[in-house]
């Protein structure tokens, strides 16, 4: 009987330590903040902010910033260097829910593979400044010679005006917004001012508590969502929708993201429309 409970305990705890190696820990990653008026962003280094899926490469395996393991191709990340790297999966601007289907699937598809650039935009842990490590990260993509790896293209610029033309020429190019990281800044970890984000929209994330029906040509289908903020504010969701998710909309419980201008004093997002089911790398 005693022998039994022991194999048994020695089965859990193998099983646990499994499922704990496949799914380790999320690492610790540096966080953006938004941009403030009175930032001087003459002291950032800028580069465009791409949507694709976050991944940190920690010298021997590519994982997602949840923990989970990337199911890349061998010969994906072979010739990558033994140092860490944070960086993103990514395929074009637009193209975020094809690469989430990519990047996702367990078996890995080579020929799906072959579009995914990984863009290189910090080292981990790395010294010196950030200025440094550009420097660095640019002499690891010359050394590594392989087309899917690259170095996010950074940029300074003069003052506002030349940030928001910048900022403006890469959403005519169907581009999410931009990120500014500090140019004297030692690599650190959490959010910090280090690191901001400027967009035109601002995005987060609800919990799906009810299915409003629609009314007009939208009778029989999803007219909104009533959403729930994670603070517990309530708000209805009633734009953004294609056709497609008003007959099929998010499951009740569903993480859904959304995009809005600003809060209101209540603290009810203004002009708000609906993105996508969260994704959970």
């Amino acid at each position: 009987m005693r022998l039994a409970l022991f194999c048994l305990l020695f089965l859990f705890a193998a099983q646990i330590a499994c499922a704990s190696e496949a799914n380790p820990a999320p690492p610790r990653l540096l966080l953006a903040n938004v941009l403030r008026e009175s930032t001087d962003v003459t002291q950032y280094w800028v580069s465009e902010k791409l949507d694709g899926a976050r991944a940190i490469w920690n010298g021997k395996e590519l994982h997602f910033r949840s923990g989970r393991r990337v199911s890349a191709p061998a010969w994906f990340t072979e010739n990558f260097p033994a140092q860490p790297l944070d960086g993103e999966l990514w395929l074009a601007r637009g193209e975020f829910d094809r690469l989430s289907g990519i990047v996702r699937k367990e078996q890995a598809d080579d020929a799906e593979w072959r579009l995914v650039r990984y863009m290189l935009f910090e080292l981990p842990a790395a010294p010196g400044t950030f200025s440094q490590r550009i420097e660095q990260m640019q002499a690891i993509v010359a050394k590594a010679q392989i087309p899917w790896l690259q170095a996010i293209e950074q940029f300074r610029v003069r003052d506002r005006e030349e940030l928001q033309q910048r900022l403006s020429n890469v959403l005519k190019q169907r581009g999410e917004g931009l990120m500014l990281h500090r140019a004297d800044a030692l690599y650190a970890t959490g959010r910090s001012d280090d690191l901001l984000k400027l967009k035109p929209w601002l995005d987060a994330e609800a919990t799906v508590i009810e299915h409003l029906p629609g009314k007009g040509k939208y009778r029989g289908m999803l007219g909104a969502l009533r959403l729930e903020m994670p603070d517990g504010k309530r708000f209805n969701l009633g734009t953004g929708f294609s056709d497609a998710v008003r007959r099929n909309p998010p499951a009740v419980g569903a993480l859904v993201t959304y995009r809005y201008r600003e809060l209101n004093p209540n603290g009810i997002p203004r002009f708000a429309s609906y993105l996508r089911v969260r994704v959970a790398f």
